[in-house]
This record gives structure tokens, C-alpha cells and sequence, in this order.
């Protein structure tokens, strides 16, 4: 079996929980990235199914759309959970914080709201429903003391939420110790360090750094 390539920009987005899965289960991938708004990006994406990223490339097959890239990674490499209701709490989690990532995207990209109401009101009310759910089950993880594919896109959205208010998890003791437990994996900790050393923004503007 060939390399699995992944193609996405060259911030972090949603191309990021499909990197920190291949990464801290040290899975060997290809990190394609493309400036956004580049030429090579605008003539690339004709080929692409549906004209946009993330794109997963696999032993001639291509996959694309978050979920459903995210999902397949799940199923090959044991990332789902143990049985159907697992698999179904991963999938009730993910849409959670899909929809969460959705109010912040309103923010930064079109300005709806301010940064006070988002990281006061609107964040935390996903956040108390998050700590709920993360509650349900013992362990480190989502489910048990196991990573499932849900985990990285929890974790990558909490860390981008530190980044408009610091103290944003200090209400929600369950996924604070998620999110600093997840800094300190061990294929993931020198990555996240030169992520941050280096800068790398969360969107495709600067809005949302700091």
C-alpha cells in the first residue's frame, strides 16, 4: 500500500484533525499544502472533487469532505470505537463540535458578533454540552482511555479557542485536562510546539491568533 497524501492550505482549518489523527497514531502520510488564493491552488482544485480541501489520495482512490475523510480514517485504523453505539456517540460528538467550529467560523470570517459574546456566551454554552458529554464515559479520551477520531477535532477546536480567551476552558474541568493531556502526547507534542513556535495560523486571516 502507497503513502496516503493529504492535501489542504497551508494554515491549519479543518485539514488539522485529519493531520493530529495521522500524527499521534504515527501513521505515514504526505502533507501537501497550498497557499490560499495561490495560482497552483486555483489551477489545482479543477481536478479535485468538488473543487476543494481536505482531499485524502489513497492507492489511486480519492476522498473528500471532512467528515467523511475523517470517518474512513476512522474505520481502517481502529479510531471508531468498539461497537455501534460507540460509533454513534463519536459521530453525535463530532457533528457537536462541527457546528460549534460553524459559530466560530460566523465570527471570524463575517464578522458576525463580537469576540466578547462569542468567547462569554456563545462558546461556552457549546462547551457546558461538551463537558456533559465528554462525562459519560470514563477515561482519558472521549471513549475510555482510547483516542477515537473524534478527539482530534475536540482537541484541535478547544486549543483554537484558547487562542481568543485563555482562561475559556477554566470552567470545564473535563476537557481542560483533555486538551492539556493531548499537548503532552507523545507523537504530537514536538508537532504542536513547532506549530506554535512557528505561527502557523488557524484560518485563512490572521483574525482568530491572538
Amino acid at each position: 500500500m502507497g503513502v496516503p497524501q493529504l492535501y489542504y492550505f497551508t494554515i491549519r482549518g479543518f485539514g488539522e484533525y485529519i493531520r493530529l489523527l495521522f500524527i499521534d497514531n504515527g501513521i505515514k502520510f504526505e502533507d501537501i499544502r497550498y497557499v490560499y488564493g495561490s495560482p497552483e491552488w486555483d489551477e489545482h482544485k479543477k481536478s479535485m472533487i468538488f473543487g476543494q480541501m481536505p482531499t485524502l489520495k489513497h492507492d489511486g482512490k480519492e476522498y473528500a469532505q471532512t467528515g467523511a475523510i475523517m470517518r474512513h480514517l476512522a474505520r481502517v485504523h481502529n479510531l471508531n470505537g468498539s461497537s455501534e453505539d460507540d460509533a454513534t456517540f463519536l459521530d453525535m460528538f463530532f457533528e457537536g463540535v462541527r457546528d460549534s467550529r460553524m459559530k466560530y467560523v460566523m465570527y471570524i470570517y463575517m464578522d458576525q458578533g463580537t469576540r466578547e459574546e462569542l468567547t462569554q456566551k456563545t462558546l461556552p454554552t457549546c462547551l457546558e454540552n461538551f463537558e456533559k458529554l465528554f462525562k459519560i464515559h470514563q477515561g482519558k479520551f472521549i471513549i475510555g482511555d482510547k483516542p477515537s477520531y473524534a478527539d482530534y477535532i475536540l482537541f484541535e477546536e478547544l486549543d483554537a479557542y484558547t487562542h481568543l480567551d485563555a482562561m475559556i476552558l477554566d470552567k470545564f474541568p473535563s476537557l481542560k485536562a483533555f486538551w492539556e493531556m493531548m499537548w503532552q502526547r507523545p507523537n504530537l507534542k514536538a508537532y504542536l510546539e513547532k506549530r506554535k513556535a512557528d505561527g502557523v495560523w488557524i484560518n485563512a486571516i490572521e483574525k482568530g491568533m491572538k
